[in-house]
C-alpha cells in the first residue's frame, strides 16, 4: 500500500515556475514507478511525466517536454515535478500516481495501469 500526498500547486503568471511535490508513505517507495498526470476542466486525465524506480529513466508528454522535469528522492520518499515556462494551457489539477508492477517502457503513460493516486493539487496559470 502506498499513500500519496501532493503539494506545491498554486496561482502563477504565464512564464513563471512551480515545483510540485508528492510525498509517499510506505517502505517500498523505491520500487515504484512514479507518474504525474493532470486533468483540466471538461477533459480527461492526461499523462505528464513518469520516472522509473531508480530515477534513471524519465518520459514526458510532448506538450511539456523541455519545460517540466520529473525527479525523485528515494531517501525522502518524494517525487517532484519542476514546471518552468508555464502556460495558461497548463492549468489543471495535477495528480501523482504510483505503480509497482508496471511494464515501464511500455505503459509509463497509461493512466489505468497506475494503482495508487494522490488527491491532486490545483495549478492555475494566468496570462
Amino acid at each position: 500500500q502506498v499513500q500519496l500526498v501532493e503539494s506545491g500547486g498554486g496561482l502563477v503568471q504565464a512564464g513563471g515556475s512551480l515545483r510540485l511535490s508528492c510525498a509517499a508513505s510506505g517502505r517500498t517507495f523505491s520500487s515504484y514507478t512514479m507518474g504525474w498526470f493532470r486533468q483540466a476542466p471538461g477533459k480527461e486525465r492526461e499523462f505528464v511525466a513518469a520516472i522509473s524506480w531508480s530515477g534513471g529513466s524519465t518520459y514526458y508528454a510532448d506538450s511539456v517536454k523541455g519545460r517540466f522535469t520529473i525527479s525523485r528522492d528515494n531517501a525522502k520518499n518524494t517525487v517532484y515535478l519542476q514546471m518552468n515556462s508555464l502556460k495558461p494551457e497548463d492549468t489543471a489539477v495535477y495528480y501523482c500516481a504510483a505503480e509497482e508492477d508496471l511494464d515501464y517502457h511500455r505503459d509509463y503513460d497509461m493512466r489505468d495501469e497506475y494503482e495508487y493516486w494522490g488527491q491532486g493539487t490545483q495549478v492555475t496559470v494566468y496570462s
